[in-house]
């Protein structure tokens, strides 16, 4: 008798703790980080959504895929009551490092307050059915496996169902026609630069090499709480958009909104840069025994997981310039080596002309148009990753020796075909609200479900679905 495998795969849930956070720091506004308000938890449609699947399934077992960003350790802000370990200013602020202590506690306090699911989950594999976490760029402190632990004590399977929870380093191979990876590893902000062993070794202390845009999403979305960090439009405008929406909303709740961005951003460079120079950690295991395990949890060979890890985009982060730009550090640096090279100038000019100091405001004046020609010509990167292109597609494909490839990371759901490789994205399930209020939403709630066809037993076919909860 074949075997019926039926495969659903979800991605970009961000589970995170509610807001305020349990350490009792007032919220500065009633819209303040709105969007990660109990009200908005989504528990109660992922419950539903398990049931569903299983009913889908007539009574066959089912794979369901956590394709990355299931849990969003940036946005965690709770701290501990009594920490057995240093917590420093920053941390009070912008949250928890991705130290291997602090990871589990944040690991712990997202399991507690999403415990409807978790329970549902546990309920879904003691059934006979499959779960696979793949890591995300929001969920890289997933590698620790003491955190991969601490989801299977919470969890607690039955015995027989323990090997029914797997976890994999980037990606995994269903039932040999599907490739399926989160996709953050073709997108040079977001890249875990060696998801093999992505461990630094500080001053004895264990954490994770973060990619560039978690690191700027910890630093600086984390203060700037009217913005929605799971959709674009709400944190990348035109200048005449920031002028209304800071007229229109920070005015009151975050007048000095420029200095939480300029710290924000030093701290992010800063960050970016040590971690440049940390010594990455070696532990025991040598590079050929993390390539098999790695192949053995993604059901691939160990030459696919090094054929695919040669087509890892390159990390912003080994252009720090760039790194700059997108901080908006350079036109800052711009502005002040400008200043002060008008200014040296001109208090020159006094000193044999006797002419007054504020005649530095003309060569200022003229300054200012070849300024902001700079500033326009300088384009954001971080918003130009949408899909992986064809050619990419095509070659993870031939590594693989499968037809279907699907990402998840943009938040963008599609279904469609590159030459023979069908690709989709399963969109997301975040509180991805595109205005302050959370009154409009981003199509959410979709997801990939792959099915033996009626009449071909061994040939599967894929659907892009949205799952509508019910009252």
């Amino acid at each position: 008798m074949v075997s019926l495998i039926y495969t659903a795969i979800i991605s970009d849930l961000h589970l995170t703790d509610s807001e305020p956070p349990k350490h009792k720091t007032k919220s500065r506004h009633p819209l303040w980080k709105k969007f990660k308000k109990k009200e908005f938890y989504i528990d109660e449609s992922l419950v539903q959504f398990l049931i569903f699947l299983q009913q889908e399934a007539n009574g066959h077992h089912i794979e369901l895929i956590l394709n990355g960003d299931i849990f969003d350790f940036d946005s965690v802000m709770s701290l501990p009551e009594k920490a057995i370990y240093k917590i420093n200013w920053l941390e009070t602020r912008r949250g928890l490092f991705p130290q291997l202590e602090k990871s589990l506690f944040k690991i712990r306090t997202v399991l507690e307050e999403h415990s409807h699911f978790i329970v549902a989950l546990r309920d879904f594999i003691n059934n006979g059915n499959k779960v696979v976490i793949i890591p995300g760029n929001h969920d890289v402190e997933l590698h620790f496996p003491e955190v991969q632990n601490e989801i299977r004590n919470i969890l607690t399977l039955s015995e027989v169902n323990q090997n029914n929870l797997v976890f994999t380093s980037w990606f995994y191979i269903s039932n040999k026609d599907t490739l399926i990876e989160h996709g953050h590893q073709q997108d040079p902000y977001c890249i875990c630069e060696n998801p093999l062993n992505p461990f630094l070794l500080n001053y004895n202390e264990l954490s994770v090499r973060l990619p560039f845009g978690n690191v700027a999403c910890r630093y600086m979305m984390n203060g700037l709480g009217l913005f929605n960090p799971h959709v674009e439009k709400n944190y990348i405008m035109s200048i005449s958009g920031y002028i209304k929406f800071f007229f229109s909303y920070l005015i009151t709740t975050q007048p000095l909104i420029m200095w939480t961005w300029l710290w924000g951003s030093i701290a992010t460079l800063g960050h970016v840069i040590t971690d440049r120079f940390a010594v990455p950690y070696k532990g025991n295991a040598n590079q050929e025994e993390r390539v098999n395990h790695a192949a053995a949890q993604s059901q691939a060979t160990p030459a696919m997981v090094r054929q695919l890890e040669e087509l890892f985009v390159i990390p912003a982060t080994s252009n720090p310039l760039l790194i700059a730009k997108e901080l908006w550090l350079d036109r800052l640096f711009l502005i002040l080596f400008g200043f002060i090279i008008i200014y040296f100038i001109v208090s020159t000019l006094k000193s044999y002309l006797d002419i007054s100091l504020f005649w530095i405001f003309l060569p200022l004046a003229l300054f200012i148009p070849f300024f902001l020609f700079y500033a326009r010509s300088v384009t954001s990167l971080v918003s130009e990753y949408k899909e992986p292109s064809e050619s990419l597609l095509t070659r993870q494909a031939e590594i693989t020796k499968v037809k279907r490839i699907v990402y998840g990371h943009t938040h963008v759901s599609r279904h469609e075909y590159y030459g023979f490789v069908e690709h989709l994205n399963c969109g997301t399930w975040s509180p991805a609200f595109t205005d302050v209020d959370c009154l409009n939403t981003i199509e959410k709630n979709t997801y990939v479900w792959i099915t033996p066809d009626e009449n071909h037993a061994n040939v599967r076919k894929a659907e892009l679905l949205q799952f509508i909860t019910k009252k």
